[in-house]
């Protein structure tokens, strides 16, 4: 199968999306597959697998390439899969990148299948600068891609009562009604999408790591705490408020003594995060590739998830699951992600919840022993899920 995978977030950037695509061309190509990433960048790759996407020399979101103008990147595009001879386009992002692939596709009779990796409705509303006024704009420009002619949101739900929620939901509904094929990492993301109206067929498949992300970790120990040591608590993610960093550093410091902290990202609240970590056990460390995030979750005790109602199916976790690091999250959706045994839910899902549980983890270690425990025997779910991922593929060629 040759494959396109086209996405607005890609290496040299961090983040979840980009750890996901690249997870699942290794994975891809590993089985057989001929795959090209398509995605924005500020100069050609010297990887031949990469096209890159012209981008805006001054807009910037998030610091990541922007991908435009829409009509550059359909030039691009429409000469490199045709060449490349591609037979299914997937898309990754709901930007210019990813629907200048739509349109492009359905030019070239190509299909389409999407993975809706996340809510952008708690993006937007979290990092766009006076939403009410800059989603309008937004999903206008979205619409001149891919219309959003008939898509109705209901507000009967709690995630779609404000009317920016309602509008970023109908550019989802769209960008879906847009394409041949949904895929959704986590069954919880797929109940609400059903929930506001999203009718396109729809397969929920677990992201994965790579299998040189689980050759990198190797043979992953059982964590042990013993007498005396600190409770290493780590944090990996987007430094941006959907996030919630800032419950985490309260979190540690009102776990007590006797619990580090330590979290690696970067993003819009970097400096408040800095300023609410100082003077506390808690250390920021920046963005850093992926293998250093690897390298301290083998150091580490716990992974703390402090998202609620944001995260679809969080990398990071899975990464954690492939290295035996038990999981502790806000969000009672991420029961889901985490293997049964191998993870603590908060009691409450704010700052005073996670502190319990890491205050109790520093009195029984042995908890942490048998979730890791547990972990280890659930490593084998981490892996990319390149099989059904074809099956879908397969479902949308042969129509």
């Amino acid at each position: 199968m040759r494959v396109a995978l086209v996405t607005d977030y890609y290496l040299p950037t961090l983040g979840g999306v980009q750890t996901a695509v690249k997870a699942l061309r290794e994975g891809l190509e590993h089985a057989g597959h001929e795959v090209t990433v398509c995605c924005p960048g500020d100069e050609p790759s010297a990887d031949p697998g990469i096209v890159t996407l012209p981008v805006s020399p001054v807009f910037r979101p998030d610091g990541y390439p922007f991908a435009w103008s829409p009509a550059r990147a359909r030039a691009v595009l429409r000469r490199e899969l045709a060449a490349r001879g591609v037979q299914v386009v997937h898309t990754h992002s709901e930007m210019f990148a990813a629907l200048s692939g739509i349109r492009v596709a359905r030019e070239l009779g190509l299909p389409v299948v999407h993975t809706m990796h996340g809510r952008i409705d708690v993006y937007t509303a979290s990092v766009l600068p006076a939403p009410a006024l800059t989603t309008p704009l937004l999903t206008w420009l979205h619409h001149r891609q891919v219309p959003h002619s008939g898509v109705r949101v209901a507000a009967g739900a709690p995630y779609t009562a404000s009317r920016v929620a309602r509008r970023m939901w109908r550019l989802m509904v769209a960008q879906a009604r847009a394409s041949d094929h949904l895929v959704v990492p986590s069954a919880h993301f797929a109940t609400k999408l059903a929930a506001v109206g999203m009718s396109t067929p729809t397969t929920v498949v677990s992201n994965g790591v790579e299998p040189s992300v689980l050759d990198r970790v190797g043979a992953p120990v059982v964590r042990q705490l013993t007498p005396g040591e600190e409770l290493r608590a780590l944090w990996v993610g987007r430094l941006s408020p959907e996030k919630r960093p800032e419950v985490f550093v309260a979190a540690v410091g009102q776990a007590g003594t006797g619990v580090q902290g330590t979290m690696f990202g970067d993003g819009v609240a970097r400096r408040a995060v800095a300023r609410a970590a100082a003077g506390t056990s808690v250390r920021v460390r920046g963005s850093v590739p992926q293998a250093d995030v690897l390298a301290e979750m083998g150091r580490s005790h716990v992974l703390v998830s402090s998202s609620l109602d944001f995260d679809n199916q969080p990398m990071v976790i899975l990464e954690a699951i492939a290295s035996g690091l038990p999981v502790l999250y806000a969000d009672p959706d991420l029961a889901e992600v985490v293997p049964g045994d191998a993870g603590f839910a908060a009691p409450t899902p704010d700052a005073a919840g996670l502190a319990e549980v890491l205050a109790r983890l520093r009195r029984e270690p042995e908890l942490l022993t048998l979730a890791s425990k547990a972990m280890l025997a659930a490593r084998d779910t981490a892996a990319v899920q390149v099989d059904p991922m074809i099956r879908v593929y397969d479902s949308v060629v042969r129509r």
